[in-house]
């Protein structure tokens, strides 16, 4: 009997290794068609029924729309630049009232006041220190004084009720001068006047400034401006 269970045992060795040799295949063939299935899934970002052509067709849009875009835009500057050479206005930046040299002196000042500021010594409540004081000076560019210009800023009325008509109010260089930040220098803000009362809906809708500006001192209980302007115009800054 004993030879009998040997062969038993042998043959049953065989057949087992056997189905493993033909189980193998199966087992690598299997992940290999789940990824051939994943490869073939829609991507991210993937729209039904959108070829190749289309994306393209749609891609070449809106570049077409973006140049469009762009050429309006400088034609239509070119337009204002004539209507204003025609007009005698000149168009000028807030760089432009600063006369040679005063970035230079401005930046000494606001070190030296965050010098104090950090210098650890006690700061009286109400003090000078203690308040959003207008660092800066009053020079002006004598050049400018009577010419008709055109500047961008933003407005800060000294009246804030929703329907109430003004004649005067500040023009800044940077939204929440005044008000929620320190003021600009004396010679960064520009006390406008006109003759016609005007409302102002919008503080954070920036607006162009037409009118003749005068290098005079204005000063006010919201800041002091080393520039006056007599405006003929007022419309909303396209961005």
């Amino acid at each position: 009997m004993k030879p009998i269970l040997i062969l038993t045992a042998a043959a049953l060795l065989a057949l087992l290794a056997a189905c493993d040799q033909s189980a193998a295949p199966e087992s690598s063939a299997a992940p290999a068609a789940a990824a051939a299935v994943t490869d073939a899934g829609p991507k991210v970002g993937d729209k039904i029924g959108e070829s190749e052509a289309e994306k393209a067709a749609k891609a070449a849009a809106r570049k077409a729309e973006r140049q469009a875009s762009v050429v309006a835009k400088a034609m239509e500057e070119a337009r204002i630049a004539a209507d204003l050479e025609a007009r005698g206005i000149r168009s000028i930046g807030w760089e432009d009232l600063m006369p040679e040299g005063e970035e230079e002196r401005l930046a000494q000042m606001y070190q030296s006041q965050m010098e104090s500021l950090y210098s650890g010594s006690a700061i009286a409540e109400g003090s000078a220190m203690d308040t959003a004081i207008q660092i800066g000076t009053f020079n002006t560019v004598a050049a400018l004084d009577g010419q008709k210009i055109r500047i961008p800023g933003y407005t800060v009325p000294f009246e804030y009720a929703s329907k109430a008509e003004i004649t005067q109010f500040l023009l800044v260089p940077y939204f929440g001068a005044c008000i929620h930040a320190p003021p600009p220098p004396p010679n960064q803000t520009i006390f406008v006047e006109t003759v016609n009362p005007i409302k102002l809906k919008d503080l954070a809708q920036a607006v162009w400034i037409e009118g003749t500006i005068h290098a005079k001192t204005q000063e006010s209980d919201l800041a002091d401006a080393a520039y006056t302007i007599e405006m003929t115009s007022i419309e909303k800054y396209e961005y």
